[in-house]
């Protein structure tokens, strides 16, 4: 979206205007704002702010899309195969973050998405775009499926309720969606071949493409589009996956020409281990500083979001503030208004109260809605008869905190049937679980490893039961740590509790793949399925998330 859109509240746009002595709503050039005229002038002005640490959110949040709307800010992210899809995710200072909901309410492209013949793995949602439209007060999220149309989706509210706005069959691969400062809608998009479409007033229809650059073959793909108007020129913020980042501008329109040039390229990042910050979107604060969020690419957790400050060289090109030749760890915290109220943790304890779940939890492909529900716990009935998880509905999942923590789930199985297997995995395309495995008529506590999947994500192996204890009564606690920082010697351990205090060992370390085909990181996931007849049930009374 074009970043001079106004502020909602008449008191921020006086603020704006007294602080600032631009009109309100005006976009703040990078040569007229105090401190981000140049590199030192911002080290100076933030010199006095507290400071940050990256990653900003140690989970996994790819393919950030991020906007201001007045002192909120909002980000997206890319989910695949996991529904609801989109997450959107709200901060007040670009360093504390919650999710808020999801764009993509379902994941309604058709059949594989509800693991009904075919699945959706490595599918679904891809880098997408999020803006706001302030003619309307409309947020917008725009993203292609598989290749084949792009969907719009829009809200009044960033936690929703979002509603499919349109389905456009052009396939806007790797878009971004920017509202101009006269409120028409343009799209950037493309892999190496850049184009630019122009969307009809309403944003339901394609009324122009055009291509508008080719990547030089010196330079090789570049993708991942962000759009933006700044300062009256055009930008697209492309990636070169994944090691790099440029930008293209123009001053003649959206549709060009445009000049490019790189904004880094193999710069080592802030994660021990981890890939080079690249992808993801540019970012102006209430007093005009700007900030490049990226994400770094630290398997087995996946793709970390990180945050640097960004400053403008007099003819108009961003320039990443480094560190001693590094995208920092640390840098001085964003001046920002106070928050409003602290956001919602990433961590801490879920007992699944209320009518809905917490935003922050997404199923592996769309949920049978008939067979769960919340509210004095999460009960999880069985949806599907399969000895393969990978096809069983209705495993709900929640990302990994890392660089390391702990799930720990209370579980209450004595609605299971026999043949019925429920528990906590860590789930990707190797995966492992710890919990009840309901036989003859009894339980039995079990760790199971060797889940996998090939590259096609075809599985390739339904596990192996390789450790197990009797358990008696109704309840169990059920615990997996797991270490995401990136590496290859990375892993997670198993353990139970009959008492919720003294937890046992079950089972060897589960080695972490790190692979990043998959694209998605290890996430804990919950789950029931039968392996003989549906009707068992098991409820999760409590979910913690926890760190050392």
């Amino acid at each position: 979206m074009d970043l001079s859109c106004p502020n909602q509240a008449l008191s921020r746009r006086r603020a704006l205007t007294a602080a600032t002595g631009l009109a309100a709503g005006a976009l703040l050039p990078p040569a007229a704002v105090p401190g981000i005229a140049s590199a030192a002038a911002q080290r100076a002005d933030l010199a006095t702010a507290a400071a940050y640490t990256n990653p900003v959110i140690w989970q996994d949040f790819a393919d950030i899309d991020v906007i201001r709307v007045g002192d909120t800010f909002y980000a997206s992210a890319s989910t695949m195969h996991y529904s609801p899809g989109a997450p959107v995710l709200r901060s007040y200072d670009l360093v504390n973050w919650e999710v808020a909901g999801h764009s993509v309410p379902v994941l309604d492209f058709g059949a594989k998405y509800d693991l009904n013949g075919a699945r959706g793995y490595v599918r679904g949602i891809w880098a997408s775009s999020l803006a706001y439209r302030p003619s309307n007060r409309t947020f917008y999220w725009l993203g292609q499926i598989d290749f084949a149309r792009t969907y719009v989706y829009t809200a009044t509210a960033a936690e929703g309720p979002w509603n499919r706005l349109t389905t456009i069959s052009t396939p806007y691969y790797d878009a971004g969606l920017l509202v101009d400062s006269d409120d028409t809608l343009y799209v950037a998009y493309g892999n190496t071949t850049i184009s630019v479409a122009q969307l009809s007033p309403d944003g339901r229809t394609q009324v122009r493409t055009q291509q508008v650059f080719t990547t030089p073959s010196s330079v090789g793909t570049l993708e991942g589009s962000r759009f933006y108007k700044i300062n009256g020129q055009y930008y697209i913020f492309l990636t070169r996956p994944a090691n790099g980042q440029y930008i293209l501008k123009s001053s003649r329109g959206p549709f060009g020409p445009y000049t490019m040039r790189q904004v880094l390229l193999d710069l080592r990042g802030p994660i021990p281990g981890g890939g080079v910050p690249h992808q993801g979107g540019l970012v102006q604060t209430q007093n005009g500083a700007w900030y490049y969020m990226a994400f770094v690419d630290a398997y087995p957790g996946g793709r970390m979001p990180a945050l640097a400050p960004v400053t403008w060289t007099s003819d108009g090109w961003p320039v990443v503030q480094l560190v001693d030749g590094s995208w920092g760890t640390s840098y001085p915290s964003p001046a920002v208004p106070p928050p409003p109220r602290p956001v919602t943790p990433m961590t801490g304890v879920d007992t699944f109260d209320g009518s809905t779940l917490k935003p922050r939890w997404e199923w592996n492909h769309n949920p049978d809605n008939t067979k769960w529900s919340v509210g004095n716990g999460l009960t999880l009935r069985t949806a599907t008869v399969t000895n393969d998880l990978y096809w069983a509905r209705n495993t709900l999942t929640h990302r990994i905190q890392g660089p390391v923590s702990t799930a720990t789930v209370q579980l209450d199985h004595s609605a299971m049937r026999d043949g019925d297997r429920a528990g906590l995995a860590l789930l990707r395309d190797s995966s492992a679980w710890i919990g009840i495995s309901r036989d003859g008529g009894a339980a039995q506590v079990v760790m199971v490893n060797g889940l996998t999947m090939d590259g096609s994500w075809n599985t390739t192996g339904i596990g192996t039961e390789v450790a197990g204890a009797a358990v008696s009564g109704s309840r169990v606690w059920l615990r997996a740590s797991a270490d995401i920082r990136p590496g290859t010697a990375r892993h997670a351990t198993f353990s139970y509790s009959t008492d919720g205090a003294t937890f046992t060992r079950l089972g060897p370390a589960f080695p972490l793949g790190n692979d990043w085909r998959f694209f998605m990181g290890y996430r804990f996931a919950l789950f029931n399925h039968a392996t003989q007849a549906l009707g068992g049930a098991v409820r999760v009374t409590r979910f913690e998330l926890s760190t050392p």
